[in-house]
């Protein structure tokens, strides 16, 4: 059978020949070869530090390959970057979004690409945007200055810049981990019009039901190496998960069988709750060694109530009551003295400091643990952090690389290794696993499980509701800032949470609030 994609005589637009590429003593990328064709949407699949994204970067001219050969539109390429790249249809969408914070959208899709000298277009602009969005039909305001866009439309004006440029050859790396389920089949309609224009595109996506809908072959890669190139119509999301894993795997969520204390005292509390950010009347309690997940839909609320917790957004009313003492003047600072900690949803935009090392990460929150007479003890620090990234098994285990040089699974465990260094007693997860492969979700689930084995309160958001009844003990519905409602994931589905949010008939119960 004739690969798809391929003609006799016709022109390959991407051919990767035995390449290579090391960073440091890590080899991210050995010896790989695969052919991208015509019109053909073209998956990468594997676990955080595969190298899915390496190869990605590698094509799109924004690393070098240190041996092997790249050939675009047949032709071997010479001091490849991304501006030749661009030049020659070649484009990619990286999963770390980069626009300029003070520019309208508009101006962010069309930034370089403009048609006049003066940096900015007057007259044409908006009705190539219009072009645009009729294409993608994501509803953004192009006027809107993207700092004030959440993440999810950030990574749609991502995607808008791309088309923008008039691609030939389309690198969308992890696309879809911020949107919506209805976000997704937009964007998924959008690809299957673009292969069908004779552009090709080349799909990173940890979400192995979307990969297999959607493209037409994927190749595996495992510490990066080729693993196999095959058509999607002969895999399944088993067999994939086996490939990547180089093992098979019964389930990604631990065993939740830990029971917790009835008659415990709740140790987070929130009585009528509302901040200046959104939040309206929430009440809710969390107990000692509790899972409590917070389910709805993008935009219902649930960050800001793990704000207003935090401390990040300002209460306006109600009371937040830890261990029974009302908590006042709430800061992230406060919170984190009184072991209230928060993984946020953006971990290179809130949660790191990108261009430093694993262990300053780690330990920057905690140097006191490790301080004595005002002195850092750099041996206890460097055990300390050690001892936590092998717990959370960052992979390589290198704690003096820079976090940027970490997939974005490791980057997410390097977060939680951060605050598992103060011993919390409650932590906040905002969307845990997003962008993170299945490999690097169990490990996250286990940690989630463990910590509140160990006594912990856990406060869980996340967009995958699968994953919310999975691990909690109870489950909020929240909608428009508020909740609706509670539900037991023992008796519970999945389908009973979708019908509660969306206002539907449904044999949920709904408890009190609170």
């Amino acid at each position: 059978m004739m690969d798809p994609g391929a003609t006799p005589g016709s022109i390959i637009p991407v051919e990767v020949i035995a390449v290579s590429k090391r960073f440091g003593a890590t080899q991210a990328l050995d010896n790989v070869s695969l052919k991208l064709f015509t019109g053909e949407v073209h998956a990468f699949a594997g676990e955080n530090g595969a190298g899915k994204s390496t190869l990605g970067k590698i094509i799109s001219g924004l690393y070098s390959a240190n041996s092997g050969q790249l050939l675009i539109n047949g032709e071997k390429v010479q001091k490849w970057d991304t501006a030749r790249a661009q030049r020659t249809g070649v484009v990619l969408i990286a999963q770390e979004l980069s626009l300029v914070p003070k520019l309208t959208v508009v101006e962010n899709v069309f930034l370089g690409v403009e048609a006049n000298s003066k940096g900015i277009l007057k007259g044409d602009m908006r009705e190539r945007y219009d072009a645009l969005e009729a294409l993608t039909d994501f509803g953004l305001n192009p006027n809107t200055q993207v700092d004030q866009l959440r993440l999810a439309d950030r990574q749609k004006v991502e995607i808008l810049r791309a088309l923008a440029r008039d691609a030939k050859v389309i690198i969308m790396d992890e696309p879809t981990s911020s949107l919506t389920s209805d976000e997704v089949n937009k964007l998924h309609g959008v690809i299957k019009r673009l292969s069908e224009q004779g552009r090709s595109i080349i799909y990173v996506t940890h979400f192995l039901e979307a990969l297999l809908d959607t493209a037409d072959r994927v190749t595996v890669l495992r510490d990066g190496r080729l693993i196999k190139t095959s058509n999607t119509l002969d895999e399944t999301k088993q067999s994939l998960v086996e490939s990547m894993l180089g093992r098979s795997i019964s389930s990604a969520f631990p065993s939740r069988s830990h029971l917790v204390q009835t008659d415990a005292k709740s140790r987070l509390e929130l009585k009528s709750v509302s901040s200046d950010n959104g939040t309206n009347n929430v009440s809710l309690k969390i107990k000692p060694g509790e899972i409590v997940g917070l389910a709805g839909l993008v935009g219902s609320g649930r960050s800001e109530i793990a704000k207003v917790i935090f401390g990040v957004d300002q209460m306006t009313s109600g009371k937040i009551l830890f261990n029974g003492v009302e908590l006042n003047k709430i800061s992230p600072t406060r919170s984190i003295s009184k072991g209230i900690v928060m993984i946020p949803e953006d971990r290179r935009k809130e949660g790191l400091i990108i261009g430093r090392s694993v262990k300053e990460n780690v330990s920057l929150p905690h140097l006191k643990l490790v301080t004595l007479k005002n002195v850092i003890n750099k041996a206890k620090e460097i055990k300390t952090v050690k001892d936590l990234i092998k717990i959370v098994q960052v992979n390589p285990p290198r704690i003096y690389s820079l976090v940027s040089d970490f997939s974005g699974g490791n980057q997410q465990k390097v977060l939680l290794a951060k605050w598992m260094m103060g011993n919390p007693s409650v932590v906040i997860f905002d969307e845990p696993t997003r962008g993170v492969d299945i490999g690097a979700k169990v490990t996250i689930y286990e940690t989630i499980v463990e910590l509140a084995k160990s006594g912990v309160s856990v406060l869980m958001i996340s967009s995958e509701h699968e994953e919310v009844m999975a691990l909690s003990h109870r489950v909020y519905l929240v909608r428009d800032g508020g909740i609706i409602g509670e539900i037991d994931p023992a008796t519970k589905s999945v389908d009973d949470v979708l019908l509660a949010l969306f206002d539907l008939k449904s044999s949920t119960n709904h408890k009190e609030n609170g």
